[in-house]
């Protein structure tokens, strides 16, 4: 008997109600989108006063995790256990049609909800920091000049356990109406990709040559989402430490 995949229990605050075929709820579909990106948007409010935050972020099982300077109203809003909506999306297309109802766009995307907390003590503070670093490059932690103390108190970190989350994505064509027979614009999808330029060495700085293998996903042309999925997998792949 086949093993019933993980997923989240959606309920009002995260069930797609909007094309809900598109919706996804297994963990597989919202670790996916989570692992290509490292961008994400961090929604909450203060005082009623909703805010949107851009910051970079990681994950390791359902735990979400980010980082911020010690005084960072975001981080000292939202550490004290706030309920907070993270999201992550990419821009795949633009998809044009024969009206204009049908434009659109292929896209992926997450909502994750939970609540978030400090990383308290600066031994963990440091373990989050170097699992971040081996997230995106995995090894490279190990080859660096540790954090010093006064580094570490200059930072705060969160993490939040993702209590519900919702992948949405369309990856399709273009839709038609009985209405646009007749009318030839062209019509089609135009991809959209971010890609890695080629690496600008900084001179007079570390050992030179080529990037070493911990930077190997960054390859040249590489697409981001493809490079930052692959390291993720490198990095479990190595066995490396995660936050505590």
């Amino acid at each position: 008997m086949n093993a019933i995949a993980p997923k989240f229990t959606p309920t009002g605050r995260s069930r797609l109600r909007r094309r809900p075929q598109r919706g996804r709820y297994d963990e597989a579909a919202v670790f996916e989108i989570l692992d290509a990106g490292v961008m994400a948007h961090v929604g909450y409010a203060i005082d009623g006063q909703p805010f949107v935050t851009p910051t970079a972020y990681w994950r390791e099982g359902r735990r979400l995790y980010w980082h911020g300077a010690a005084a960072s109203r975001m981080i000292g809003a939202v550490g004290v256990g706030a309920p907070v909506c993270v999201t992550v999306s990419f821009l795949d297309g633009f998809v044009v049609g024969r009206s204009g109802f049908i434009h659109s766009l292929n896209y992926r995307s997450v909502m994750a909800f939970g609540r978030a907390r400090r990383v308290d003590g600066l031994e963990a503070k440091r373990a989050a920091m170097d699992s971040f670093i081996d997230r995106l490059y995995a090894g490279r932690a190990a080859k660096l000049r540790p954090a010093t103390e006064a580094e570490l108190k200059q930072i705060t970190l969160v993490e939040m356990e993702i209590e519900e989350a919702s992948a949405k994505v369309r990856d399709a064509g273009v839709a038609d109406l009985p209405a646009d027979a007749g009318w030839a614009p062209w019509c089609g999808v135009f991809p959209v990709e971010t890609r890695i330029g080629a690496p600008r060495p900084e001179p007079g700085m570390g050992a030179g040559g080529a990037p070493t293998a911990d930077l190997a996903p960054y390859a040249e042309g590489a697409r981001l989402d493809a490079a930052l999925t692959q390291a993720a997998i490198m990095k479990t792949d190595q066995g490396l430490p995660v936050s505590t």
